[in-house]
């Protein structure tokens, strides 16, 4: 629909601004080899690349060929693409054209939907152009776009009459009717209608369009001499656009030296266009007419004189080597083989899946073939591409693959599955595999099937023969007692039954960090899960650092996440509102919807601990819309749980019950088996207020038969404040003091609740003076906290008391989105807005524009007033 010709319109556009224009675009031929869009877009700034800091320095080397060392995470090379341009955009503005992103390597587009994402700051503009129908990596990142639509009958006419004023009026009114407003059909139709006197391109019967151009094309080709013909072919075939390639591979097939005179006709009838150093073809339909238009032996015959010409580029001449053959070839399997070694070492899953996928066809053994495949799916797991491992895995599970085969498969699989139904049967399904597997030496593979077990339980309500099923396997491996692994699976499988064992365990493994980012994200997790909150915010930051280096933002996603669920009941509201914010921004980016709606859940509880209501609704509706279909129990429990909170600070106690009343309800799907552990107090509370406190004694009771068995440290202190809370008025000092005795301070935000609730009940039972000493600290410590609605309830229990409050002045955190909120906290840190750009995934330029922003908000005018700010009254 003249796409490409709009980018060029605008790229004349830019020229006369002074604009700095880069280019790529993606070609069919090319997918398979890693970055080669990348590589062309950023070729006129190789230069410049020694500018950037040492390890973006070395992750574009890396990218580029220019060094041995393995290329890090995409997400690392798109930051380190992201502040090569934006030095660049700093001399003088700069025009991104990207045409046919459809038909990019997914390297390049995975990189370029980062950078897309990023450019709000940037004086950059991004254009990139597609095929309708096509969808790809940027259709997630959020960008405007336009539908180029058909012509109107008078821009058609105008078009037509430029291109073909000597066109019969029968002839100008078919060609508009066929055309039907399309601007590349418009222009070459009335060529190869003037060629055949009206005749052939006007053929009667009806094709469709893009079959009536290819055989438009087609026809150009037909009177042209055979040389240009051959050398044609051998362009279209050749995953490159170099002119030397053509002119020697075409020599080969021909037999006699031609050049670039040779594929002068070729341009005539406007195939190609031709320069120095490439032969381009036109129109992506023209490669496919003349792909079409050559036998099979004709495009075997181009490819094996392709692979000759390339023997000094062993990679790229393997491909034409293997793509020349229709017959097994154990030879070219291996190299095949070595090549996918290769890529996966530059860290490029997608072509050596594709690599993979040609070395099992020409495999000679069936056993190899099928393992080949088996493999090309586990990388293909690994790039979250669910419509390759599926077709993969079906060839693989034609050719009766090997016990061994099978369980991987299995585990393949389970990574595309939700792991949310509640399916008792596959957890223990999955346990009986890996005991399997373990017996036969693979404790690996065993954990793998183990930790997907797991996960079914931790998503599901699996039933507790199943659970204690996976845990048995588990603990009957003959690996380390403090293995991460292990206490993951022990942590999301059963984290009642086995919570005193992870907990132990975990505080060992605190004690004597071993620095591996991997485990400490396992392990974080893990002490979420069984209720250690400040060992879980600990651990989640230890790791956090690693993740941000290493630029593996998927993992860093839910590391975050866990993060900010355990600090949030925390009270930590400093770290929980970037740490959700930042998941939630993550998960979005990374193609997690369940991440995503977690994070959503968990920032809703950020909002109801803030007080804005309107807020915990939009993102609980939000993750609901996502959880609900699919009956993902997590998510859904902490929804309901953001609900009663937001009840809970309006004093809508009803309200509040009923939402929390269903985490504790098997038949619910807000139920969880750990999660409903962590809001006791909350349920206490709202009953207690609501008048239904006799109506959750069976709950109660339930917990405190749990509490005997694990020494989670939320679960218990939780129990506290529903002792004090659910007591007989005349009893209930005991167990307040109880509350109070216990060591909490970690646990800031559950110790001033406990003086809230605790000055409440001095003040009804006519203990006035005394209620105002918890009552002022508890206020104290929500302000601080900026727990908003639990500072308005003290400050009406403390007037109650007759004791004036001052009001509570709007912080940093109440003015400062929750990005703005983290660059700030870093600021004042004192890193440079380089070093904070690199943590976050940003321009350095991107952070400068959120300080400028910042710094009226606070009323400050540099960075040194930042930390102070931050810690008084905005």
């Amino acid at each position: 629909m003249g796409k490409s010709a709009l980018l060029v319109e605008m790229a004349g556009v830019a020229a006369a601004q002074g604009m700095r224009i880069l280019r790529t675009a993606g070609v069919e031929s090319e997918t398979h080899l890693p970055f080669a869009g990348l590589h062309q877009l950023l070729l006129p700034l190789r230069g410049e690349i020694g500018r950037l800091p040492r390890p973006q320095r070395d992750a574009l080397g890396a990218v580029f060929g220019l060094t041995d060392a393995r290329a890090p995470d995409p997400f690392f090379i798109g930051l380190a693409a992201l502040n090569l341009l934006s030095e660049a955009a700093g001399r003088s503005p700069v025009l991104l054209l990207v045409d046919d992103v459809h038909w990019l390597d997914r390297s390049s587009a995975d990189v370029l939907a980062f950078v897309a994402r990023r450019l709000d700051s940037e004086p950059i503009v991004l254009l990139a152009a597609m095929r309708e129908g096509h969808r790809g990596p940027l259709h997630g990142a959020g960008l405007r776009e336009l539908f180029l639509d058909r012509l109107d009958d008078a821009a058609a006419t105008a078009l037509l009459e430029s291109y073909a004023p000597a066109l019969r009026p029968a002839a100008r009114a078919r060609l508009l009717r066929e055309a039907a407003g399309n601007p590349l059909a418009l222009v070459e139709l009335p060529v190869a209608a003037d060629r055949q006197r009206g005749q052939g391109a006007l053929s009667p019967g009806w094709l469709p369009l893009t079959t009536r151009l290819e055989q438009v094309f087609t026809a150009r080709m037909s009177g042209l001499p055979s040389t240009t013909r051959t050398m044609l072919l051998v362009a279209s075939l050749n995953d490159s656009a170099a002119l030397s390639e053509t002119l020697d591979a075409s020599a080969m097939i021909i037999g006699v030296p031609v050049t670039a005179d040779d594929l002068v006709p070729a341009v005539t009838v406007g195939l190609v266009e031709v320069d120095e150093t490439g032969v381009r073809l036109r129109h992506p339909l023209m490669r496919s007419a003349i792909y079409q238009g050559a036998s099979v032996s004709q495009r075997h015959a181009v490819h094996a004189a392709l692979a000759d010409v390339l023997a000094g580029q062993p990679d790229r001449r393997l491909w034409h080597r293997a793509v020349s053959t229709t017959r097994p070839d154990e030879g070219i399997a291996s190299e095949l083989c070595a090549v996918a070694q290769r890529a996966q070492h530059r860290g490029c899953q997608l072509p050596a899946v594709t690599a993979l996928e040609h070395a099992a066809r020409l495999s000679e053994d069936p056993v190899q073939r099928c393992e080949r495949l088996v493999q090309a799916a586990e990388y293909a797991t690994d790039l979250g591409r669910r419509d390759i491992v599926v077709g993969l895995l079906g060839d693989a599970e034609m050719l009766e693959p090997s016990t061994r085969q099978r369980a991987r498969i299995v585990w393949i699989r389970e990574n595309f599955e939700d792991g949310i139904r509640d399916d008792s049967v596959a957890a223990q399904a999955l346990a009986d595999l890996a005991e399997s597997m373990a017996a036969q030496g693979d404790t690996d593979l065993a954990l793998k099937l183990l930790s997907s077990a797991s996960l079914r339980c931790f998503w599901a309500h699996a039933d507790s023969r199943s659970r204690q099923r996976v845990v048995a396997v588990a603990e009957g491996l003959p690996i380390d007692d403090l293995d991460g692994r292990l206490l993951a699976i022990l942590a999301f499988a059963a984290p009642i039954e086995r919570g005193r064992v992870v907990i132990d365990r975990l505080r060992q493994l605190a004690a004597h960090p071993a620095g591996d980012a991997q485990a400490a994200r396992l392990l974080g997790s893990s002490a979420l899960m069984v209720g250690a909150f400040d060992l879980s915010e600990e651990l989640c930051a230890a790791s956090l650092p690693v993740l941000r280096a290493q630029g593996r933002l998927s993992r860093l996603a839910r590391d975050l996440g866990a993060q900010a669920w355990s600090t949030v009941r925390l009270g930590d509201l400093s770290v929980a509102i970037p740490a959700a914010e930042e998941a939630e921004r993550l998960a979005h980016e990374m193609s997690q919807p369940l991440m995503h709606a977690i994070a959503q859940a968990s920032g809703a509880m950020v909002a109801a601990l803030r007080g804005d209501q309107g807020r915990v609704e939009s993102l609980s509706a939000a993750a609901e819309q996502v959880a609900l279909p699919v009956g993902a129990r997590p998510v859904l429990a902490t929804v309901q749980l953001a609900r009663g909170l937001a009840a809970l600070g309006e004093g809508r106690y009803a309200d509040a019950y009923d939402h929390l009343r269903r985490m504790h309800d098997p038949a619910d799907p807000a139920f969880h088996l750990a999660l409903r552990c962590f809001a006791v107090a909350e349920l206490a509370d709202a009953a207690v207020h609501s008048g239904q406190g006799h109506a959750i004694a069976g709950i109660m009771e339930e917990l405190e038969t749990m509490a005997v068995t694990t020494p989670s440290p939320a679960l218990h202190a939780d129990l506290r404040y529903a002792r004090a809370v659910l007591a007989d008025e005349a009893s209930a000092e005991p167990f307040f003091e109880a509350a109070l005795a216990a060591d909490l301070r970690r646990w800031p935000f559950v110790r001033a609740r406990v003086q809230l609730a605790y000055g409440e009940w001095l003040r009804r039972r006519r203990r006035t003076a005394e209620s105002r000493a918890p009552l002022r600290t508890a206020r104290e410590t929500f302000d601080a906290l900026g727990i908003i609605p639990w500072s308005e309830r003290a400050r009406q229990e403390l007037r109650a008391s007759g004791e004036s409050s001052r009001s509570r002045g709007r912080q940093a955190r109440d003015v400062l989105t929750a990005q703005e909120f983290q660059i700030a906290q870093m600021a004042a840190d004192g890193l440079t807005n380089r070093e904070i750009g690199e943590k976050l995934y940003l321009s350095h330029r991107t952070v400068s524009s959120h300080l400028y922003r910042i710094f009226p908000k606070l009323a400050i005018t540099s960075r040194s007033a930042l930390s102070t700010a931050l810690h008084e009254p905005a």
